[in-house]
């Protein structure tokens, strides 16, 4: 079961989402580069990199597991998100404007997982 992983909508947005993270945690203090910067960044890019991975695997089960690996990690990177903010290292409207993407990135990867298993997901 070989899918080029950027052909899929669901798969663009992450790649984009995670090279958001990069730029936005930029400005987090020095001190925090092998804590809050390094943690949310490595969830940020195991969003795109879990759906990648599915694609190279054999059946529709194994990448329905590694869609809910990016599904994991969409909220992991929501958690980090909404503490970043409330410590400061984020302007709140920016914390709000990333959490709503994830959770629209979260509504369209569930719809994608639906879709692969054969269900009817809203």
């Amino acid at each position: 079961m070989v899918r080029d992983f950027r052909d899929l909508d669901v798969w663009k947005r992450a790649f984009l989402f995670g090279k958001e993270i990069y730029k936005v945690t930029s400005g987090f203090p020095k001190s925090e580069v092998y804590g809050l910067t390094s943690q949310l960044r490595r969830a940020a890019v195991s969003i795109s990199s879990n759906i990648a991975e599915g694609c190279g695997r054999r059946t529709s089960k194994d990448f329905v597991s590694f869609l809910h690996n990016a599904m994991g990690s969409i909220r992991e990177v929501e958690n980090q998100v909404m503490l970043a903010g409330e410590v400061g290292y984020l302007e709140k409207v920016k914390a709000e404007e990333l959490v709503k993407e994830l959770n629209n990135m979260g509504r369209m990867l569930n719809r994608f997982i639906g879709h692969v298993s054969g269900l009817e997901i809203e």
